[in-house]
């Protein structure tokens, strides 16, 4: 099986983008420090006069999500970037809409619902293309938040955080695929989401269940080896090794029950192989 050549970053949300601040001592403007994020993105880029597409179709306001992301790259001294206005699955099949995604080096999926992102996307020519560049082709793909819990093939799609150990309370759908036996979630730590991903797991041992914290994500090389990068936590919910769930016998709201469930907790450097289900922190 080929390896992917594409690299893959999936984000847990708001992340810290550059801005300008004006120093009250000398009136010099002055650069906020930008998330090591958006800088690793670029870092796997060709250069910076490289295409930069950035898709807010997950989110209900997708002009002022676009420009805020044109901002931040161009204050990284990207300045080729530009915003696929898609709001309706008829918009993937405009004619340079399509030759965009074939021509872009480096693609961000912004968060809002990600719902309204699969509905729109999923299925498509245009996100078919731009997976198969992922898989032959040395691009660079984003996504943030509800751009991050779509990459997977199960997806949540809600479920509250309180009530996350009760049968039925996580909801779930299909999602894009790029990523197989994945289930993500985002906003993790702030959120306190570690029961929804407890819940997806017992349900499908065979899926990993990944938590990002905000700012944080996880940069994926060759389709396996992950990096924790951002500012947070990475979780990742290891069901391999369960002995004993009790979620086939019990009845929709009742408490789920599992012995020997993995968990992992991941700062930014440490790693996780995916086809060994091996964590390697940074000393090794």
């Amino acid at each position: 099986m080929n390896l992917p050549q594409g690299i893959l970053i999936i984000i847990g949300g708001s992340i810290h983008l550059p801005t300008e601040s004006i120093n009250e001592h000398n009136g010099e403007i002055a650069l906020t420090e930008c998330s090591e994020i958006l800088k690793r993105f670029t870092q796997h880029l060709p250069g910076n006069n490289c295409r930069i597409e950035i898709i807010p179709a997950a989110s209900v306001i997708p002009e002022r999500t676009g420009e805020e992301y044109i901002t931040a790259f161009d204050k990284l001294g990207y300045d080729n970037v530009g915003v696929l206005d898609i709001r309706q699955r008829v918009d993937t099949r405009k004619p340079e809409y399509l030759e965009r995604i074939r021509e872009a080096e480096g693609v961000l999926f912004t968060g809002g619902n990600q719902l309204r992102l699969t509905s729109i996307l999923g299925g498509t020519e245009f996100l078919s293309t731009l997976f198969e560049r992922y898989r032959t082709e040395p691009i660079v793909i984003a996504g943030t938040s509800a751009g991050a819990m779509a990459m997977s093939d199960t997806m949540i799609y809600g479920g509250a955080s309180h009530e996350a150990l009760l049968k039925g309370e996580v909801h779930f759908s299909p999602g894009f695929g790029l990523l197989n036996d994945i289930i993500i979630d985002t906003h993790f730590v702030k959120r306190g989401r570690i029961g929804r991903l407890f819940q997806a797991v017992a349900s499908n041992p065979a899926s990993l269940g990944i938590g990002l914290g905000e700012d944080t994500g996880l940069l994926i090389k060759d389709g396996d080896i992950k990096e924790s990068i951002g500012s947070g936590l990475v979780i990742i919910v290891d069901g391999y090794s369960i002995k004993y769930s009790n979620f086939a016998h019990i009845d929709q709201g009742d408490p789920i029950s599992i012995e020997n469930l993995c968990v992992h907790v991941m700062v930014p450097g440490d790693r996780f192989i995916l086809s060994e289900r091996r964590f390697v922190h940074q000393g090794q």
